[in-house]
């Protein structure tokens, strides 16, 4: 997928968070263990969402690997610690598709 396409997933993503109720704080954080496309807050709780596109819902599903999910869970540590944040966290993604949008709350290994 190119840049151009990922960026353009993402902003749709963040616009269906925002609709959700969800305050985003943070996009594309990195760290050297990797990238966090979107970081929000929803009743105090902090997501860690990853943002995948395809043509298919499985298609960009499946691009979430567990390699993957690793790399989003230590980077995840790594802005909690920066930010001094101790409260309760989750994983989830967010699947663009050309005909929706779908949510996937709390993924894990």
């Amino acid at each position: 997928m190119s840049r151009k396409k990922g960026t353009l997933a993402e902003e749709e993503a963040v616009e269906f968070l925002e609709q959700n109720g969800f305050s985003v704080i943070e996009k594309n954080f990195y760290s050297r263990f990797g990238e966090i496309d979107i970081i929000a807050l929803k009743e105090g709780v902090m997501h860690f969402v990853e943002v995948k596109s395809g043509m298919s819902y499985e298609n960009a599903v499946n691009n979430i690997t567990p390699a993957k999910l690793r790399k989003v869970v230590t980077t995840a540590q790594t802005y909690m610690q920066k930010k001094g944040f101790e409260g309760d966290y989750v994983f989830d993604a967010v699947i663009v598709t050309p005909d929706s949008i779908a949510h996937i709350d709390n993924i894990t290994l």
